[in-house]
């Protein structure tokens, strides 16, 4: 049993700007006198191995700072642990990254002093975790925050090739590029807690968090600890008609819009019948064409450090 609390670090999170910052972070750290050891990432699959190493070892606490994917390799190492009939740590966050989508949706405030203060607090709420199968994880992938099907994930991909821009503004010249790239809406088969959809879909959010790309609210009610995905399904839009609808997503107010249904599940089968199923979870991708995706929930799968019952508002 190790009892400090692991600081996984990705460096290169937000375009390298996390490690310009390291030792102001390591300073704030030290000012509120947490403990901790420090393991700084150098490639894919670091903090994976890394969080895993950690729970196996006993910690009692892993935090994950980077940006979404940083907090999505953590939570697979966590979850992927073999305890031995241990107890998985908590995970923290500090959102040094780019979208930090996830850190959002349990309420850790974007400010980084104020993030470090709800960590030396150590308050912890449990929250649900979703398991994609399918695509390029037939062994499946845990995720935090929510999964982006269709139009949403090549946003993603478009908006992780765009270098000469971060945050909001990268997001939102790739959602333009998009418009053009994915106009036609593939034809989707979606079995959601036995009801089947059968029809052209734009894009499928399944959220357990709140908001995707910094700042799309695909679920402004969505709860991630009350065991079930809140999604958002977008049917066939009018190519001139995207752009305005995306807007929307920005302000949460998409509900209404005769071609978005918003519905809640805990496990869905989505099948491509014409075209392919681009998809990511926590902006990691899960498939650029896939065939068929199986998503379900795992009810209160990890403690999260938080602050007391935070959700954030619209």
């Amino acid at each position: 049993m190790i009892s400090k609390p692991l600081l996984i670090y990705n460096p290169a999170a937000n375009q390298g700007n996390a490690g310009k910052i390291l030792l102001r972070v390591e300073g704030l750290l030290g000012e509120t006198g947490f403990a901790y050891e420090l393991a700084l990432t150098g490639g894919p699959g670091d903090a994976l191995r890394y969080a895993r190493q950690a729970a196996e070892e006993g910690r009692p606490l892993v935090v994950a700072a980077g940006g979404d994917g940083t907090a999505n390799e953590v939570i697979n190492g966590l979850m992927q642990a073999n305890l031995a009939g241990g107890v998985r740590p908590a995970l923290a966050v500090l959102p040094v990254g780019r979208g930090n989508d996830f850190s959002y949706g349990v309420g850790i405030p974007a400010d980084l002093v104020e993030s470090v203060q709800v960590l030396s607090k150590g308050e912890k709420r449990c929250i649900d975790i979703g398991r994609v199968s399918g695509g390029d994880y037939p062994q499946g992938r845990y995720f935090g925050n929510g999964i982006g099907l269709g139009f949403d994930a090549v946003v993603g991909f478009e908006a992780a090739k765009i270098k000469w821009a971060q945050g909001a503004v990268s997001y939102l010249t790739a959602v333009v590029k998009t418009i053009f790239l994915y106009a036609k809406a593939p034809v989707y088969e979606v079995l959601m807690d036995g009801e089947t959809i059968r029809q052209p879909f734009l894009m499928i959010s399944v959220m357990n968090g709140r908001r995707m790309g910094g700042m799309f609210q695909m679920a402004p009610e969505s709860d991630n600890g009350d065991g079930a995905f809140d999604l958002c399904l977008a049917g066939q839009v009018p190519q001139m008609k995207i752009l305005p609808l995306a807007v929307k997503f920005i302000s949460g107010t998409q509900q209404g819009h005769p071609a978005i249904r918003m519905t809640r599940a805990r496990q869905l089968t989505i099948r491509a019948i014409e075209g392919t199923i681009p998809a990511h979870a926590d902006g990691e991708t899960i498939c650029e064409k896939g065939q068929e995706l199986v998503i379900e929930i795992q009810p209160a799968s990890l403690n999260v450090i938080t602050k007391p019952g935070e959700i954030p508002s619209k």
